[in-house]
């Protein structure tokens, strides 16, 4: 069975930084993806990052590009997204998402979702 926590969320100022961790544990021996979500009041839900362990591409998404870094750690089920020069719009809980891997960087849904992390930049 698939559990996906996410942490490393919190309070920070404007121009700080934060680095989220996903542990999805059960993809043991499989190739998997893994993508960050954001979901703020009164906007759309958003994807933010992706990572396949398939190939190592990472995406990004056009609003953290440059500021944000997709990475897996030592733990080959363990991913990270570093968040530097945080803005207020980066305002929102973020979800980490996980499914076995398919052709391509992001797969178009995920099976598996962990609970957010809340990330709130002040300005």
């Amino acid at each position: 069975e698939v559990h996906i926590v996410e942490s490393g969320g919190g309070l920070v100022q404007a121009g700080g930084s934060l680095r989220l961790s996903c542990a999805a544990s059960g993809f043991s021996g499989n190739d998997y993806a893994i993508a960050w979500f954001r979901q703020a009041p009164r906007r759309d839900r958003e994807r933010v990052s992706c990572i396949s362990t398939s190939d190592g591409s990472t995406y990004y998404a056009d609003s953290v590009k440059g500021r944000f870094t997709i990475a897996s750690g030592n733990a080959k089920n363990t991913v990270y997204l570093q968040m530097n020069n945080l803005k207020p719009e980066d305002t929102a809980i973020y979800f980490c998402a996980a499914d076995y891997a398919v052709v391509g960087t992001c797969r178009d849904e995920y099976s598996y979702w962990g609970q957010g992390t809340q990330v709130l930049v002040s300005s």
